[in-house]
């Protein structure tokens, strides 16, 4: 048997086993998204249920059911008090509530948090299968819990032989390892939202902003990702992004995105996690055109600024007549968090022949309520900053506002509003000295 295989029997265990060491009082940071450990998890939430754990701090960005259904449980807020640097729907309850709590960070420095300010005792995440080498590697997110797993005092993971092999930054060795356990159980999937009969016109409006051998950013949600359906005649574009989806393997399986073009990782697909479909993990698994790397690269503004003719495309909530963007903030409520909009609306823009564009359905509720609103309400978050707000664009069109004044800004803005809300737009907009 080879050294390193010899390594790893010594250290498996089982979940509850691997967790039986855990103090009162620990902070543990856990996998974000799909890499979320479902066995160790549930090990820990089995501990808090029969009263051996308490004062538990436990830190995530986007959990999803594997959390909710143990260390998220509401019935441990007494023992386990969960903290996330981007809100799903599985916590917008408990936020509300007070049971659980949203840290504001960009993405980008969400690494750098783990390693200079905070004290973690232990991580737990979900890692591809050891090679003959030792190593394993971190799937679908590398995000912060690459480096949240080299600054704690104790790291267990959970193989899963369904977690894709992945290349770039993403090694960890069995001798970083203080215990594995084993759980080969189906990874999440995340499937797109149905389509909505905007997104024929949204989707043409973006695509037309995008270059031949341009890089692409799509955030979070369904409209930036509606956006892969209408690139199918582009020609090597590339990816540099927060998030890899579906239907950005699609456009690589079809040869329209090669990264040939790329100044910076070319002929690769960067990114800093992953979320899609089975077919998409089996894709990504030992390819090595397949990249990822730490928050705190990927989604670097000033990394990203690398790329020419780098376009992020991102999903907002509202947008008020001066421009901001408001992507985290409803109904009185955190509703998801800041991530790497910020860091790649930025990022974007400094990139030579860049744009950054926020698209949205100019309603909500059935059309009853206008996304573009006068201001916004008291307590809402600005996203981004009137002042970073490049592309605006909804189904009625698509508005640039950098270097135009505030009453120039909020004329365009309100030209891609719904017809029904514009003479109220431009009545407040003059009650507001913008027109």
């Amino acid at each position: 048997m080879r050294p390193y295989q010899t390594e790893y029997r010594e250290k498996l265990t089982t979940p509850a086993d691997a967790v039986a060491e855990l103090q009162n009082g620990e902070t543990i940071v856990y996998g974000m998204s799909i890499s979320q450990p479902p066995a160790l998890l549930g090990a820990i939430a089995d501990r808090a249920r029969n009263d051996e754990l308490t004062d538990i701090k436990v830190y995530s960005f986007l959990p999803l059911e594997h959390a909710y259904k143990t260390v998220l449980d509401p019935a441990l807020s007494d023992c386990i008090q969960g903290y996330s640097w981007f809100v799903g729907a599985a916590e917008r309850g408990l936020i509300r509530t007070g049971l659980n709590y949203f840290i504001p960070s960009y993405f980008h420095q969400v690494p750098r948090l783990c390693r200079d300010f905070m004290e973690i005792d232990t991580v737990v995440t979900t890692v591809s299968p050891m090679d003959r080498a030792g190593f394993f590697t971190f799937g679908t997110g590398n995000d912060y819990i690459s480096v949240a797993s080299r600054h704690c005092n104790r790291l267990i993971v959970e193989v899963n032989e369904n977690m894709p092999r992945v290349f770039g930054d993403s090694l960890l060795h069995i001798s970083e390892v203080d215990a594995v356990v084993e759980n080969h159980v189906p990874l999440l999937e995340m499937s797109p939202p149905p389509p909505r009969e905007e997104d024929d016109i949204i989707g043409p409006i973006v695509a037309e902003m995008v270059p031949d051998g341009a890089t692409l950013q799509l955030g979070i949600g369904g409209l930036p990702n509606v956006l892969t359906e209408y690139l199918s005649d582009r020609k090597d574009l590339g990816i540099h992004t927060e998030l890899l989806t579906d239907g950005m393997i699609k456009l690589i399986k079809n040869g329209v995105i090669t990264g040939r073009r790329k100044n910076l990782h070319r002929m690769k697909h960067v990114f800093a996690t992953a979320s899609g479909t089975e077919e998409m993990y089996d894709f990504m698994d030992n390819n090595p055109s397949m990249e990822s790397y730490s928050a705190s690269y990927a989604c670097s503004p000033a990394v990203i600024a690398r790329n020419d003719n780098m376009i992020a495309v991102n999903s907002v909530l509202e947008v008020d007549l001066t421009g901001q963007a408001n992507a985290e903030y409803l109904g009185g409520a955190t509703f998801s968090g800041t991530g790497g909009q910020l860091d790649f609306v930025r990022g974007a823009f400094d990139s030579k022949g860049g744009k950054s564009i926020h698209a949205f359905y100019s309603t909500a509720k059935g059309g009853t309520i206008s996304r573009i609103v006068p201001q916004f309400e008291e307590g809402a978050i600005v996203t981004t900053p009137r002042a970073d707000t490049h592309y605006l664009a909804t189904e009625y069109g698509i508005v640039n506002l950098k270097g135009k004044s505030t009453r120039e800004r909020a004329l365009a803005i309100i030209s891609i509003a719904h017809p029904r809300f514009r003479d109220e737009l431009l009545k407040a907009a003059e009650d507001m000295y913008l027109i």
